[in-house]
């Protein structure tokens, strides 16, 4: 089994609380961690404060309107980045092995680059997924992809 991709390494880790003021109180004040940036979609029921870290995003989520879905704010770590080196083909391969992806493809995340997420959970047509974690697949940008090497 050959897998046309390479996953490159972690892209972000986003943390969702009912506010990101007591949030930015830990990892901003207390922490010192620098924020970047922010990002707000009412399609996503999410207003986040982007954080980085030795090149890692820290995205600290809050929700639009907590009564919502998705509840950006259960579970507290609310998924995983990982920078991939060909989005389209690794969707394409881990679909035909039978992996979840939840609805919405590929489309442009927080940061600009192109994204979709693994399903926590499978079900009956695909039963493969992100084993209780919701997994971000993350394009990579070029420099990153060439400076990265093959195993």
């Amino acid at each position: 089994m050959t897998r046309p991709f390479r996953v490159l390494g972690l892209q972000q880790i986003a943390i969702g609380g009912p506010s990101k003021k007591a949030l930015r109180g830990l990892w901003v004040d207390l922490f010192g961690i620098p924020a970047t940036g922010t990002f707000r979609s009412e399609k996503e029921n999410v207003d986040e404060d982007i954080l980085s870290l030795a090149g890692v995003e820290i995205d600290l989520m809050e929700p639009i309107d907590p009564a919502k879905s998705p509840k950006v704010h259960e579970p507290r770590l609310n998924h995983l980045g990982l920078w991939v080196d060909d989005l389209p083909k690794a969707v394409e391969w881990l679909t035909a092995q039978g992996v979840r992806f939840t609805p919405g493809g590929i489309r442009k995340g927080a940061a600009g680059h192109d994204v979709c997420f693994i399903h926590p959970k499978g079900d009956d047509t695909s039963p493969r997924s992100g084993e209780g974690v919701l997994i971000e697949l993350v394009q990579a940008p070029p420099d990153l992809v060439t400076a990265t090497p093959v195993a």
